[in-house]
């Protein structure tokens, strides 16, 4: 059983940064797909990035390319996503999420994917 406990949220102007940090516990880190994914009021859960096992491959929602960016570092059993340029439509809450069973790729921007998913942390982006 993994748990995910994410961490970095807040306020911010528009065209400020954030990085969000997702830190794993109860399980072997490295063997998973990391996700992280967001939900604004009345909206679905939707993809926002995901990262395989090796850091190699780093999918993006079309939305977030070029102003976020999300990284791994296996030794600290921790996911990051650096987000940059943020506009009033980034609010959200961030939820980070551990895939144990597939690689990364298409089937990665689905919440169906994800086997484990933390409480979320509030990004709030102000005109």
């Amino acid at each position: 059983q993994v748990q995910l406990v994410e961490s970095g949220g807040g306020l911010v102007q528009a065209g400020g940064s954030l990085r969000l940090s997702c830190a794993a516990s109860g399980g072997t880190f490295r063997n998973y797909v990391m996700g992280w994914f967001r939900q604004a009021p009345g909206k679905e859960r939707e993809f926002v990035a995901g990262i395989s096992r090796g850091g190699g491959t780093t999918p993006y929602t079309d939305s977030v390319k070029g102003r976020f960016t999300i990284s791994r570092d296996n030794a600290k059993n921790t996911v990051y996503l650096q987000m940059a340029s943020l506009k009033p439509e980034d609010t959200a809450i961030y939820y980070c999420a551990a895939d144990r069973t597939h690689n990364i790729g298409d089937y990665s921007t689905s919440p169906r994917a994800y086997d484990y998913w933390g409480q979320g942390t509030q990004v709030t982006v102000s005109s």
